[in-house]
């Protein structure tokens, strides 16, 4: 098969912009109910080829963004971004054209050049009729289900709340937003598994947001940021500290890991003498390397403190879920 040429892909190459619109729509939190019950769930997600990546986000209504990647998070290469763009279903189609396609920010596809998303593979084609196909790919954290080792607190295994101050469990016995430990930490380990919801037809802020806020005062962001540029307002961001390195994001409804390395400030005489630091994977990626934290985050429930704090989890009205939970005391 005859590949589309690099000089092609930077031809399409847009940038992305991320303006929160206002939230609204509904929350889907079954994978299965959410395929059934709107079809543009089974169309998102990652695709994949030897030459790129791209990622499918379904933003209401029959509307895609696709953004193309040289690679997906996680592999050898460093993530690049180099194409943005909006497609639609049309006459039935997920399929889209110089004229058809929404120009987010850039250049106009060339005319001849074309999209086609069908049977889980993206089709690209150039002026000149060569086809390129990413077949859709299931991306999955290598900490998923990681076990707590010896001298870690288990804060939530799926049998009970109890290790957190008004702790709710779904009925699938999930842990649900809004609650802090009972225990408080000083310098630790963190892993904790999430799964954002399905919100299509909400963006920005108001699509899966909830936040991990380490000693009840440092917040490293969850959102449904799927196929988003990396901020320190989405997922893996702390806010307004640090950008990840990539955004490392798993699609709505798929589970995601957080595994946190943090180092307590140190305080001497009731002062603080140096500053907290942070390393952060998400979904097995490297994202924040031994960053340092100046000050709390606006939103935390408690000042910096040399007694250390819990871990909290923000309740900004969706439903976000956890489940695995655990710390180990360094």
């Amino acid at each position: 098969m005859k590949k589309i040429t690099l000089a092609l892909l930077l031809v399409l190459a847009l940038a992305f912009t991320s303006d929160a619109l206002a939230a609204g729509g509904k929350a889907w939190t079954d994978a299965e109910k959410a395929a059934k019950e709107y079809p543009d769930f089974k169309v998102q997600g990652e695709y994949k080829c030897d030459e790129m990546a791209a990622q499918v986000v379904a933003i209401g209504k029959g509307k895609y963004r696709v953004t193309g990647l040289n690679a997906l998070p996680g592999a050898k290469d460093a993530v690049k971004r180099m194409t943005v763009f909006e497609i639609e279903t049309k006459d039935g189609k997920i399929a889209g054209d110089n004229k058809t396609i929404k120009v987010v920010e850039g250049e106009k596809m060339p005319d001849g050049a074309s999209i086609e998303i069908k049977d889980d593979v993206l089709t690209l084609s150039d002026p000149a009729g060569r086809v390129m196909k990413l077949k859709k790919f299931d991306r999955k954290s290598p900490t998923l289900g990681a076990k707590p080792p010896k001298g870690a607190v288990v804060l939530f295994d799926g049998t009970s709340a109890d290790q957190f101050k008004d702790g709710k469990m779904t009925e699938d016995k999930l842990l649900q937003v809004g609650t802090q430990s009972k225990d408080k930490f000083k310098s630790h380990k963190i892993h904790l598994e999430f799964r954002t919801p399905f919100m299509p037809e909400s963006s920005g802020q108001g699509r899966g947001n909830s936040g991990l806020y380490v000693q009840g005062c440092y917040e490293v962001q969850i959102l449904d940021a799927f196929g988003n540029a990396p901020k320190d307002n989405e997922t893996g961001g702390i806010y307004q500290v640090a950008v990840p390195v990539v955004n490392a994001c798993l699609p709505p409804l798929k589970w995601q890991t957080y595994d946190v390395d943090f180092t307590a400030a140190e305080f001497k005489d009731g002062k603080k003498v140096k500053n907290a630091r942070i390393t952060v994977l998400l979904n097995g990626v490297k994202i924040h390397d031994d960053v340092e934290l100046p000050n709390r985050t606006g939103g935390s429930i408690q000042g910096e403190s040399p007694d250390g704090g819990p871990i909290f989890l923000q309740n900004h009205s969706n439903p976000v879920n956890f489940r695995n939970i655990w710390v180990q005391p360094k």
